[in-house]
């Protein structure tokens, strides 16, 4: 399952490199948004749960992943940006859904409340509108260590919170990504932290209104960074609203365990894939004037 891959130029501001799994079968195309410091390739499993039922895009935010070389990056970018590179993404893919992970959801509730006219439906998962306790813990000791640069510091902490379910092996390239990052990468995640810590529920809520395409809200019944319960605050805001929690799983979802994969490639698909219409049973006429279904 080789993707296309091409580097686009986004309204002559940003080069963007992108991944394009097609699926012949397939009828809809579906483009997923990565967490913060996250690349392509942390979206390897959620690729094979989409799959060939959908066409697949992914891609690097232009400081990140493959995009960094073809991009100078002087500035950290606001979500109102990344949201503006999702819809330029919307609209080059023909893409019917968007799904985001984590920190993306920010930039996804963005492009979506400016209403694109192609999406019919949209999947937001590990993200809440809300700073709880445990959150608001995790942001205030990211900012200490990525204002210090201290990759040490900053691979541990995620690993020993949000990452905390993940197995031993995901930890360990998780760590290795995290603590070779470029120093703009860091200062970009900063940025969304301090984004976040400012920001209020009111305002994230108030934005949510807007959208109006059924939205997945799916979180881990274990993560208590986003949890399941604050992400139903939506449900008074978001005018079609679905929520989903993965039994045992922390923020990392399908990446934690087998049954987490599974649990939440049938969310997925069930929410996503329209059920079938209920077949009629149609009659014909036989020389005994019996009938029989057909």
């Amino acid at each position: 399952m080789r993707p296309e891959i091409a580097v686009l130029d986004i309204q002559g501001q940003f080069r963007v490199y992108t991944e394009f799994y097609r699926a012949d079968a397939a009828e809809k195309t579906i483009i997923l948004v990565n967490g913060s410091l996250a690349t392509t390739a942390s979206f390897a499993q959620t690729v094979r749960n989409l799959h060939p039922q959908f066409n697949v895009v992914l891609y690097d935010q232009p400081y990140a992943g493959k995009s960094k070389p073809h991009n100078i990056i002087d500035r950290p970018l606001t979500k109102e940006t990344e949201g503006q590179i999702l819809l330029e993404l919307i609209d080059h893919f023909n893409a019917e859904h968007i799904m985001s992970f984590s920190w993306g959801g920010a930039p996804t509730l963005v492009a979506l409340a400016h209403r694109p006219k192609r999406i019919e439906k949209a999947v937001i998962s590990s993200f809440s509108p809300v700073i709880n306790e445990p959150m608001r813990d995790y942001l205030q000791r990211g900012q200490q260590h990525l204002g210090a640069f201290d990759r040490y510091e900053v691979g541990t902490l995620i690993n020993s919170t949000i990452g905390k379910h993940l197995p031993s092996l995901f930890k360990r390239f998780n760590y290795r990504h995290v603590s070779s990052l470029d120093l703009h990468e860091y200062a970009q995640m900063h940025h969304h932290i301090n984004h976040v810590m400012e920001a209020t529920t009111h305002k994230q809520l108030k934005a949510a209104k807007r959208i109006n395409v059924p939205v997945l809200f799916m979180n881990g019944e274990w993560d208590e960074y986003t949890s399941a319960v604050d992400a139903r605050l939506f449900k008074n805001h978001v005018r079609d609203c679905h929520f989903s929690t993965i039994k045992n799983a922390g923020h990392f979802l399908d990446m934690e365990h087998k049954s987490a994969c599974l649990d939440s490639r049938n969310a997925l698909l069930s929410f996503l894939t329209p059920a079938p219409e209920p077949s009629r049973n149609r009659y014909r006429q036989v020389h005994a004037n019996h009938a029989f279904a057909i």
